[in-house]
């Protein structure tokens, strides 16, 4: 059988993320035959090399599952809380060891993927990749057709500038003074939509990603999962990043 990188490895059988998996090498957290690894370059046989993660056995992932949910507010985005929150995994209820794409805040609601595959993991939440994500924006004040220019270009936010995005605005209501827009970012830096909401001087009262890509969570109420198609996995793993 072909040989693949340690982390590629530990991702693919679900133990966390590539990403994840290299901090845990260069850590020493792992094992490759009894000998500790250090070094992002290893590569292993996953037939006859035995794998050891902070001292347990890596066994062989089951089959790959991939999960849309439509997370309600109230819920983080963790495996496990330090805090006893409620989290996502309460409310995925599968046999499979399944980990979250990405993360949306505690209140934020809308289209989470999770899954036991970390290459698709890696896929859809490395930058270079592109993934689109999109979301409805409640906002305190009337966005102006200037605001939704300077959110196009990009927004001073903390060190940085929030790359270039789509905006539209939904609806206006002026006698609430609360203004309705969609963003679409493919960055997903902690929290930046509620930031580049801030730097033009609005309040996020409501924030809910809509989609994916063109996976959309509209068929899916509040709370519910389904598992995505075969078609929509590939699309998203078939992304090569938009022009």
């Amino acid at each position: 059988m072909e040989k693949e990188r340690l982390q590629k490895y530990l991702a693919n059988q679900g133990v966390c993320s590539r990403r994840k998996a290299e901090e845990h090498i260069l850590n020493g957290d792992v094992q490759v035959n009894g000998k500790v690894v250090t070094e992002l370059g290893i590569k292993i046989n996953p037939e006859t090399d035995e794998v050891i993660f902070k001292g347990n056995k890596v066994r062989k992932a089951e089959k790959k599952v991939y999960i849309l949910l439509n997370k309600p507010i109230g819920y983080v985005t963790t495996t496990k809380d330090q805090f006893d929150r409620n989290t996502v995994l309460d409310l995925v209820k599968v046999k499979e060891k399944i980990l979250p794409v990405g993360r949306l805040d505690m209140y934020t609601s809308g289209a989470l993927i999770l899954t036991n595959d970390g290459e698709f993991i890696y896929r859809v939440t490395h930058p270079k990749y592109e993934i689109e994500k999109t979301y409805n924006v409640t906002v305190k004040g009337i966005v102006t057709k200037e605001e939704v220019e300077a959110l196009k270009q990009g927004v001073k936010i903390d060190n940085y500038t929030s790359g270039k995005a789509k905006v539209k605005i939904l609806k206006i209501d002026k006698e609430k003074d609360i203004s309705r827009i969609e963003i679409t970012i493919h960055e997903g830096k902690n929290r930046e939509v509620r930031k580049m909401c801030n730097a033009i001087d609005k309040k996020v009262l409501a924030l809910h990603r809509s989609k994916i890509e063109n996976i959309s969570v509209k068929n899916l109420k509040i709370g519910e999962w389904r598992f995505l198609t075969s078609k929509e996995v590939e699309s998203l793993l078939e992304q090569k990043g938009h022009t």
